[in-house]
């Protein structure tokens, strides 16, 4: 699928003779003059844009840039603040954990991961705890039971010296639709669509012999 560029030609940037154009709605409109289709934004108080400049010839697309743009603006910092956020917390049970206790940690684990976080839940062992591996994976069990609605283990609990661990992952929130449907994704099946489509173009006459 293509990629569309963050900064786009609009309207007189638009220096090409013929684009292929994709209307307001998402329509397959067809190769049409530069000139026709200036014409029909101005008509509609839209700009002309263009998409994919690589094509031949360059696809372009009605839309409000405008609104275009904030809303590429708004998704790029809601990305950047998922990346910042998408860091692994980390929790500590004891395998002799009493219930207040574990409810306590648990709503930790639960806030984390309610923020976007991964959780490392962690049981120490002591002493000859460590020869019982199946109490902190009780606890982990019940952990990830208790979560279950905003969470789920990653992997299998392993142990790694004196504790055992096990990575909690967050449910994925559901994506918010667009305003318009002008997203880079909607936008690079749009222009996918477009230049799968044949080329109607008249032929040139040919020249006349000297």
């Amino acid at each position: 699928m293509m990629s569309i560029a963050k900064d786009h030609k609009v309207n007189e940037q638009i220096r090409v003779r013929q684009i292929r154009l994709i209307g307001a709605e998402g329509e397959q409109v067809g190769i049409i003059d530069t000139r026709e289709a200036m014409q029909m934004a101005r008509e509609k108080s839209l700009d002309l844009v263009m998409v994919s400049p690589q094509a031949v010839p360059p696809v372009c697309k009605l839309m409000d840039y405008g609104r275009f743009r904030f809303e590429q603006q708004q998704n790029e910092k809601e990305n950047r603040k998922r990346a910042r956020s998408q860091e692994v917390k980390a929790i500590k049970f004891r395998v002799k954990i009493d219930d207040n206790d574990f409810k306590t940690k648990t709503n930790h684990v639960r806030r984390f991961l309610e923020e976007g976080h991964k959780v490392k839940v962690t049981i120490m062992f002591r002493g000859r705890e460590r020869t019982h591996p199946e109490l902190g994976e009780r606890i982990l069990v019940r952990v990830a039971e208790t979560l279950q609605d905003v969470g789920a283990p990653e992997s299998q609990p392993s142990m790694m010296g004196m504790d055992m661990n096990m990575i909690m992952t967050p449910k994925a929130a559901p994506k918010k639709a667009r305003i318009d449907g002008t997203g880079d994704a909607a936008l690079d099946a749009e222009v996918e669509a477009a230049t799968q489509q044949p080329d109607t173009t008249p032929a040139e006459p040919a020249a006349a012999p000297a």
